[in-house]
């Protein structure tokens, strides 16, 4: 099964910027992707997702406009970049994977098969 490594997590000011990075353990482009977050107690939450093909994306209301997801299926790896972030950016992040042929993105983290471990992006006011 496919391993999902993020990184790119860090500590950041209000308004700056951050990109994270995943990197599948093999050929994930059959597959939607996509990042989730979890908040210090608060339920994991969708981000934002992309089709296999990269075609498609979606994103949550809350990040729409300052994230863009992106994906390079030549190098298996998903990336968000993260603009003007604020302070209730501040969470865990999952990068997800559906299993394969499973093409386009869903915002229910049930429909994701593969997780990684998170990285952590902490914003400072």
């Amino acid at each position: 099964q496919v391993q999902l490594i993020e990184s790119g997590g860090g500590l950041v000011q209000d308004g700056g910027s951050l990109r994270l990075s995943c990197a599948a353990s093999e050929r994930t482009s059959t597959r939607a992707m996509g990042w989730f977050r979890q908040a210090p107690g608060k339920e994991r939450e969708f981000v934002a997702a992309i089709s296999g093909t990269g075609a498609m994306a979606l994103y949550a209301d809350s990040v729409k406009g300052r994230f863009t997801i992106s994906r390079d299926n030549a190098k298996n790896m998903l990336y968000v970049q993260m603009n003007n972030l604020n302070t209730e950016d501040t969470a865990v992040y999952y990068c997800t994977a559906m299993r394969p042929n499973s093409a386009l993105p869903r915002r229910e983290g049930t429909a994701y098969d593969y997780w990684g471990r998170g990285t952590q992006v902490t914003v400072s006011s």
